[in-house]
Formats: structure tokens, C-alpha cells, sequence
């Protein structure tokens, strides 16, 4: 948008000095100012139109025309300041069209520039020396193209590449997470199964011990109970440790999103609400969330040139853990809810959960919410 008003700039500055250098009386103007409103006119539509090359090809084409119309000297006085209106009609076309409409768009005012020139009086020299910038002109323009799609061509490559990285990187994190917690759960087991049950097995039989033994043995028998008893306390406590893993409960969430804002350049600010913190998720429920803020981040990272997005949690009441991404859209266009988005509800609903999803003036939302109790 900013070009579009540079290129209006410029127009205004040079059409006023165009129009004075006519010098013709009032009475003799409104025809060359019917030509300037009907120029401009013009101009406001190619912000309407400037995804339609076709279109927008014959907008400037009628503009070209309208200025070489206008100054055309019909007196065999040459305005000079056709050939900037004339060049920068040609610039335009070059940087806002495809490649084979602006050498068009090129061809038609070179064409025009050419026909004014030779019905002026302008001796040949002058002649020459127009058609000679003229031809530089274009030649520097089509230089300007081709290097601009070229520089295109490697940033959309560029982007490309750097996408899959970071789809690979993404992949790699929650795939190492997931490794790292079934490794915990399977040493949990481990300790349970053969630890624990062991323990368990030596107080039985310290008990019973115990019971056959002499009274003067008794107290020591009972004090070696105490001591398998915290040993074996100890012994559970460290399964449960284990058994909870580090992305369990929302600080683990925090970390992990942390991680996706680091890697992917985006700028979040979150937002925990009073219950958030201490909501007892499990470890199947944490990565279930987790997947989810990690899907809407990718979907903004896709579909949006927005770099940054608000994450809100909140716990109304202790039953739910509630969830928002909300993040700057500008457009009037629909969403279409494709794969990501279907199994991030699919996920959700499965744990007693919900989605919705929704545009408002300014913003794409998502929301979800898990139950917790």
C-alpha cells in the first residue's frame, strides 16, 4: 500500500507542472482537466484491482493514452513533462504487472512518447535524444525485472526450506519428548515391579519374623520394619516423580511453547489466569494441549503474515482448563477447517474436551478447553 501512494505522489507533483506549462487561459482548460480528473479517477481503482494483472494491464493502458491525449501537442509544442508522466506509467507496469504485460504496458507508451514526439516541433536531435532514453529506459526496467523475480524466486525457495526446517525441528522436540517420557514411565515400572515389590515382600517377612522371635529381639526386628517401611515410602515416591512428566501440568506447557516461539521467530505474549498454574493435568492431558497451541501457531505461521499471537489460560471454576490463541488477521476471506484442525477437536473431544473457532473484525481465534475433573 505504501507504493500505491508513492506512485500518487509523484503523479500530483508533475501533473500541476504540466498543466502550467500549457499557459493557456481558463476558458481553454477544462478539457486538459477533465483529462488529469479522469487520470486519476484511474488511479484509485488499482488498489481494487491490483491482483488482476489482465485489468490492471488495461488500467494503465487507458491511462497512457489519457496523458498522451492530453498533452498531446496540438500546437506542435512538446510538453516535456510527458515524458515523466509517460515513464513513470511505463515504471508502474513493470513493478506491479507480470513480466510479459509490463514489456506491453512498456511497448504502448514507448509507442505513445514516440507519436508525440513526432508530431511536435522538436528539432531531430531532441528527437533522437528521446527515443534514445526511451529505449534505456526499458532496457534498465527489464534489468529491474528479471533481477526482482529472481530475488523472488529465492526468498519463496528461501521460505520454503526454512518452513520444512522448522517442520522437521517441531517434529524432532516433540518426538524427543515423547521418548523421554516413556523412557521415565518405563523406569517408573521397572522400579515398581521389582523395587517395590520386593520391599514389600521384606516387611511381610520381617512381620512375621517378628511375631516368632523373642521379645528382647522384637524391638530390633521393629526398627528394621521402620526401615523397610521408609525405604519403600521413598521407593514410591520416586515412581510417582517419574511417572510425572516434566511437560505435565501447564509451567511444563509454558516451556515447550517457549521453545516453538524460539524456533519459529514468533513473538508470544501469554496470558495465565488464577487457576491455570495448579490445574492437575496429567501427562496425556498436558502433551493433548500442547499438540493443540502447537497446531494453531503452525496454522498462523501458514496462513497469516502475523508474527506475533496472544495465549490465554484459564481454569474457571477448577473443572476445565480453558484455552485461547488469538492472533492480528486482516481480510474478509473465510477459513476452511482442514486436518490440523479436525484432529486438534478430534483430540480434545476425546478427553471430555471442545473447539471452537471463529474470525472477528481484526483477529482469528481459537479456543479449546479440556476437562480436568
Amino acid at each position: 500500500m505504501k507504493s500505491y501512494w508513492l506512485w500518487i505522489l509523484l503523479n500530483m507533483v508533475v501533473w500541476p507542472f504540466a498543466i502550467a506549462y500549457l499557459n493557456l487561459p481558463i476558458n481553454q482548460l477544462p478539457f486538459y482537466l477533465f483529462g488529469v480528473t479522469f487520470y486519476f479517477l484511474l488511479f484509485f481503482l488499482v488498489p481494487l484491482i491490483e491482483k488482476k494483472p489482465i485489468v490492471l494491464f488495461f488500467i494503465l493502458g487507458t491511462k497512457t493514452v489519457i496523458a498522451a491525449a492530453t498533452l498531446f501537442p496540438y500546437n506542435d509544442q512538446f510538453n516535456p513533462f510527458l515524458i515523466l508522466i509517460l515513464s513513470l506509467l511505463i515504471a508502474e507496469g513493470f513493478y506491479r504487472l507480470p513480466f510479459r504485460y509490463s514489456i506491453l504496458n512498456g511497448a504502448i507508451g514507448a509507442f505513445a512518447l514516440g507519436l508525440t514526439t513526432l508530431h511536435s516541433n522538436l528539432g531531430w536531435f531532441l528527437q533522437t535524444f528521446i527515443i534514445v532514453y526511451i529505449l534505456f529506459l526499458l532496457l534498465a526496467l527489464i534489468h529491474y525485472k528479471k533481477t526482482k523475480d529472481h530475488l523472488m524466486d529465492l526468498e519463496a525457495r528461501h521460505e520454503a526450506i526454512f518452513s520444512e526446517f522448522r517442520d522437521l525441528k517441531r517434529r524432532a522436540v516433540s518426538e524427543e519428548e515423547l521418548a523421554r517420557q516413556e523412557e521415565r514411565v518405563l523406569i517408573a515400572h521397572e522400579i515398581h515391579d521389582s523395587v517395590g515389590h520386593k520391599l514389600t515382600a521384606l516387611i511381610m517377612q520381617l512381620e512375621m519374623f517378628r511375631l516368632q522371635t523373642s521379645e528382647n529381639e522384637q524391638e530390633r526386628v521393629e526398627s528394621l520394619k521402620e526401615l523397610a517401611n521408609e525405604s519403600l515410602n521413598e521407593t514410591r515416591r520416586a515412581v510417582k516423580s517419574l511417572k510425572a512428566n516434566d511437560t505435565g501440568g501447564l509451567p511444563g506447557i509454558l516451556r515447550l511453547i517457549r521453545r516453538l516461539e524460539l524456533e519459529n521467530m514468533m513473538h508470544i505474549h501469554f496470558s495465565v489466569k488464577y487457576g491455570a498454574f495448579s490445574a492437575p493435568l496429567t501427562g496425556e492431558q498436558s502433551f493433548v494441549i500442547y499438540r493443540s497451541v502447537q497446531e494453531a501457531l503452525t496454522n498462523i505461521m501458514k496462513h497469516s503474515d502475523a508474527k506475533e499471537a496472544e495465549i490465554t489460560f484459564e481454569a474457571p471454576g477448577g473443572s476445565i482448563l480453558r484455552f485461547e490463541i488469538r492472533n492480528p488477521f486482516i481480510g474478509t476471506e473465510g477459513y476452511h477447517e482442514g486436518f490440523g484442525l479436525s484432529q486438534m477437536r478430534q483430540r480434545l473431544e476425546k478427553h471430555n474436551g471442545g473447539l471452537k473457532v471463529y474470525q472477528t473484525e481484526g483477529h482469528f481465534i481459537v479456543t479449546g478447553f479440556i476437562k480436568i475433573r
